[in-house]
């Protein structure tokens, strides 16, 4: 599993024009799945994000996790996240999990990130076309591999 973080003053996902969900200070997160992905990988995920600090404390140090500052999370599924571009010009996407093995992951996944932060998940829909809008806040991005654990 791939998750681009982006930390965000506000983010929103539209689609058809309508705004569907959106969040104010908090994490924007991008997620792909990939066929190897399991429950394991949920959970090292999940913990990984909600205990992540990159959020300044009161000295502007990057020393807070989401969970301390009462923030919120927008995770937006993408599977472009595992294109491959190696060969050619089209990416591919062959590493990608078809939507029958993703969305089961991508809803546990949002729900276990439910769990850990000990709120509601804001989301897109899975598999619409989605417009995705944010402020990143600093800018912040991380991005973490579940394959590259160690």
């Amino acid at each position: 599993m791939r998750a681009v973080i982006q930390r965000v003053s506000k983010a929103s996902v539209s689609i058809n024009n309508k705004i569907k969900s959106s969040i104010k200070t908090g994490l924007l997160i991008l997620v792909g799945i990939e066929n190897t992905d399991n429950s394991d990988d949920i959970e090292w995920l999940s913990n990984k994000i909600t205990q992540l600090r990159i959020f300044d404390d009161q000295e502007g140090v990057m020393n807070l996790s989401i969970k301390e500052i009462d923030g919120e999370i927008l995770a937006i599924s993408q599977f472009t996240l595992h294109a491959k571009t190696k060969k050619g010009n089209r990416p591919s996407y062959i590493h990608a999990a078809k939507p029958e093995v993703s969305i089961p992951i991508y809803n546990q996944l949002i729900e276990q990130l439910g769990r850990d932060l000990g709120k509601e998940i804001k989301t897109g829909e899975f598999g619409a076309y989605m417009n995705v809008a944010l402020e990143n806040d600093g800018p912040v991005t991380i991005i973490i591999d579940t394959k590259n654990k160690t």
